[in-house]
């Protein structure tokens, strides 16, 4: 299932290697997907949204400050979308000191730290392990968050069940297509973040620090986007705070690659 694929490849960026030689994509051609009437909303609304403080090694604050900023999340978006005339519903957070490995019928790995949204029950999944609070100042978990919630957006708007029923002919296609969803999500993420920003206390340099923390996966089995391309659609969000920026269905295969 290719939902569930996606769920997965959305908790880290690990590096994939493959030998599988370039092809020629089909393009997309689902309305549902290119001509999605998210990209119509406008802006996401102007509003504030507090971090709260992570000390290091402490995760109990660091799972506090994910329910915070889904806070936000769930409030920035709901205004947007029901404006629209979105069927909203909030995403759920649910943390686990170890998610099950057939958590929402998905295969969940042994990383120490890993997120993951179960579009049944529109609830993202959190284990907080060591990594993510070794050094919890930057912006990196604000923007995982965000990017994450990027899948509750594409379940609400019809873009989730529009890809599962995208046909692909081979393997190589859908990869791409996977691509086209996670670098949705990541554009998604930095719209949010534009609508948000300045947070108290960041700077530009904050901002310009996490883009060189953000990664893509490498070799020619790429899941969710070689590192230039993250961090081109997450600057592209930031830059307009627009879904309409995040049309990753209607983007050439060299923006998604």
């Amino acid at each position: 299932m290719k939902t569930l694929m996606i769920a997965a490849l959305a908790t880290i960026t690990l590096p994939l290697s493959g030998t599988a030689a370039n092809a020629a994509m089909d393009p997309i051609n689902s309305p549902e997907l290119t001509k999605n009437d998210l990209y119509a909303t406008g802006p996401l609304p102007r509003t504030k949204c507090a971090e709260k403080r992570i000390r290091t090694g402490d995760k109990k604050q660091a799972r506090a400050y994910i329910d915070a900023v889904v806070a936000c999340l769930n409030k920035t978006w709901g205004a947007h979308l029901t404006k629209a005339g979105v069927d909203f519903g909030k995403m759920r957070v649910k943390h686990f000191n170890r998610i099950p490995k057939k958590y929402c019928g998905l295969d969940v790995d042994k990383d120490d730290s890993q997120a993951w949204y179960c579009e049944k029950t529109e609830t993202l999944a959190v284990q907080v392990g060591k990594t993510w609070v070794e050094d919890p100042d930057d912006l990196w978990l604000f923007n995982y968050t965000a990017g994450m919630y990027g899948y509750h957006v594409q379940k609400l708007t019809g873009i989730t069940d529009a890809y599962n029923d995208e046909p692909y002919d081979n393997k190589t296609e859908l990869r791409e297509q996977s691509r086209r969803v996670s670098l949705q999500t990541d554009c998604l993420g930095g719209a949010f973040l534009k609508s948000v920003w300045p947070l108290k206390g960041r700077t530009s340099r904050d901002y310009r620090e996490l883009l060189s923390l953000v990664q893509g996966d490498t070799g020619s089995e790429r899941w969710v986007g070689k590192t230039a391309n993250v961090r081109a659609w997450i600057k592209q969000g930031f830059a307009t705070g627009d879904p309409k920026s995040c049309n990753t269905w209607a983007a050439s295969s060299s923006k998604v690659s």
